[in-house]
């Protein structure tokens, strides 16, 4: 059996790297300054943001084994597993890592936002790619958040410092996530006609007649994407969520059967709908109108 560390407090990864203990909900690790670092396969039930600078290590995310570039960002949420089995070596990477436990952010407006970050359950071969300059921004927030962790322990202030750091760090890491769907070199049509044809084939394979209509993680997994990078970068380049998408497609499809001559029922069991009056409610918040109106 793997051996799995299980952290399930900040602290449980920092003692395994040999790092030190500066508060109980939060950790900030400089990998450059360990000695007696180890890999560790984890269970997270955290919150961490790992700042790779070098790392020769293959990480296992999600179901896949990846190879991190130099300068990127990976994060990880709460029952979400990851990372390398120790293997007893002492490992060299230069970095820095932060876990903070989900109960740093309760009575913050951190505590509501967080659920907004969808980098926290994206795939790691959708980690952040950083410029230099993009990477010491993101340095400077690990290292003020450990100054502050360091220097003053006690300060009834600490929490809500510490908490404004994050917050600067994750809207940043929000930004350089934004600019790397922008700079993607994929246009909006070429990109819409690869989620066209997946969903093209979807039905041609006839999927539809046991699963249904197809769905957002249907279509992410197809293109080995995590379904929050996909509906991310699907709003990146067509400026709507992944599930509109598939709603105009699904609708686009339903408007030409109808007008080819198939009775609602039958475009309504064609496209994979439960029930007719599920791709009535469709039909109508699409076009406004109802169905039988194309039908007749």
């Amino acid at each position: 059996m793997e051996k799995v560390l299980q952290v399930t407090s900040v602290n449980d990864y920092a003692r395994h790297v040999g790092a030190s203990v500066l508060h109980p909900l939060v950790s900030v690790i400089h990998y450059d300054e360990l000695d007696h670092c180890r890999h560790a396969l984890c269970d997270y039930g955290v919150y961490g943001l790992f700042l790779m600078k070098e790392s020769p290590y293959i990480v296992s995310y999600g179901g896949g084994r990846y190879q991190f570039q130099s300068g990127s960002l990976m994060c990880v949420a709460p029952a979400q597993r990851g990372g390398v089995t120790d293997d007893g070596m002492i490992i060299h990477i230069k970095g820095w890592a932060l876990l903070f436990h989900p109960d740093l952010l309760t009575g913050t407006h951190l505590e509501r936002r967080i659920r907004d970050y969808h980098f926290f359950s994206y795939y790691s071969n959708e980690a952040l790619t950083l410029s230099s300059d993009e990477w010491a921004r993101l340095e400077r927030c690990f290292a003020a958040i450990r100054k502050e962790l360091e220097e003053f322990p006690d300060d009834s202030h600490l929490k809500a410092i510490v908490v404004s750091y994050l917050s600067l760090l994750l809207e940043l890491s929000a930004r350089f996530y934004e600019r790397q769907f922008r700079s993607d070199k994929t246009t909006a049509e070429d990109f819409g006609r690869k989620i066209d044809s997946v969903l093209e084939r979807y039905y041609a394979e006839g999927r539809h007649l046991d699963a249904g209509v197809p769905t957002v993680r249907y279509c992410a997994g197809t293109l080995f994407l995590s379904p929050n990078y996909f509906g991310d970068l699907v709003r990146a380049k067509t400026g709507e969520s992944a599930s509109l998408y598939i709603r105009h497609y699904l609708m686009n499809k339903a408007r030409n059967l109808l007008m080819e001559g198939m009775s609602v029922s039958e475009v309504s069991d064609a496209l994979g709908f439960e029930y007719p009056q599920n791709f009535t409610r469709m039909f109508k918040k699409e076009f406004g109108m109802v169905p039988s109106r194309l039908a007749l």
